[in-house]
């Protein structure tokens, strides 16, 4: 496959890597906007600052996009239009209606579409997946992911932020992680949020919180923020209840909040049953983050080669990005949200 990776930053890199050392694929172009590359083992491969430029010198089979958010959709829309199947970084656009027209153009092409939800691939997040389902609904989502970012990762915060605010950027994961438990529709979303530092937009707030509905009963809280204020007390929360128990992931497993791989890292799963003792579930040789992309590259080339259906795939990026942004319009708006 010959595979052309659009963005090097945290996960670009990461992704450029990943097809580096896979034997089913070529790189055959980089895009970075300053046209540079420095890391040793890319060094070999040309570096392009136009996406445009590098789709029509470069006609690959495959683009991996890991550019900002406001340039996903149209990205993926000329890469498949030009031939290339097409993995895409969270979130898949900044609009519902921007999600749906690239999934549209994956389906009127022939071409897959992969959206990047990493956690998809991590299996001690299946585990806890699968452990949710057994018990049972309604469910009581508790989900959080806040981050004490400082320095060049504060930096990079404020770079997304002009386009995209946590509760979206990562919500995207979580709200997935809900929906493949529930498996039921969202009916209303409610959402506050508050702009703490005068280094970002003024129509932009870097905290933020939202609850969701859903079609059985189940409720979800998830709350995400960035920047040097917050707090690391209790800053990864991922609990879901159900009448007949809770799985929780157990807190004081993870580095720092600012740690990309504490942002995936389960550690230990407890499942607490209302009908018998508490069981823990140890993950003592979790992957990282480095093979959490290999997985999702993998999955990728898998993919396009034994024509998996990626239908399923596709509506659920749509719908949970359809959470996440009706909970940005619910703080915008100052009402809740019918979805």
């Amino acid at each position: 496959m010959r595979v052309l990776i659009a963005g090097l930053g945290n996960m670009g890199l990461s992704h450029a890597l990943a097809h580096q050392q896979h034997t089913d694929a070529e790189i055959v172009g980089l895009v970075n906007r300053s046209g540079i590359c420095d890391h040793p083992d890319l060094a070999p491969y040309p570096v392009f600052n136009d996406f445009a430029w590098a789709l029509a010198s470069t006609t690959p089979d495959l683009a991996v996009i890991a550019t900002y958010s406001d340039s996903h959709a149209d990205y993926a829309v000329a890469a498949m239009e030009a031939g290339a199947h097409v993995f895409v970084e969270k979130p898949l656009a900044t609009t519902v209606a921007d999600a749906q027209r690239v999934v549209d153009c994956a389906k009127a092409t022939g071409r897959k579409l992969v959206v990047g939800y990493i956690l998809r691939h991590h299996p001690s997040w299946q585990r806890l997946i699968v452990e949710a389902r057994e018990l049972g609904g309604p469910y009581v989502f508790r989900l959080n992911l806040n981050q004490q970012s400082t320095g060049p990762t504060w930096e990079v915060h404020k770079a997304l932020m002009q386009t995209t605010p946590p509760i979206v950027d990562c919500g995207v994961h979580y709200v997935d992680v809900m929906c493949q438990i529930t498996d039921a529709r969202p009916v209303r979303v409610h959402g506050m949020g508050l702009r703490l530092s005068d280094e970002i937009a003024e129509d932009m707030y870097n905290y933020g919180q939202f609850q969701v509905v859903f079609a059985d009963g189940s409720v979800g809280w998830y709350e995400a923020g960035w920047g040097p204020m917050m707090s690391e007390v209790a800053y990864f929360v991922k609990d879901v209840i159900s009448p007949k128990g809770a799985v929780s992931i157990l807190s004081g497993m993870h580095p720092d909040s600012d740690s990309v791989e504490g942002h995936t890292k389960v550690g230990s799963l407890r499942i607490h049953r209302t009908d018998g003792a508490d069981t823990d579930i140890s993950f003592p040789e979790e992957p990282g983050h480095q093979a959490l992309c290999d997985a999702e590259q993998a999955y990728m080339l898998r993919a396009i080669a034994e024509d998996i259906d990626l239908t399923r795939h596709m509506e659920d990026a749509v719908a949970s990005l359809a959470i996440c942004l009706a909970a940005d319009e619910s703080i915008r708006s100052g009402r809740a949200i019918e979805l």
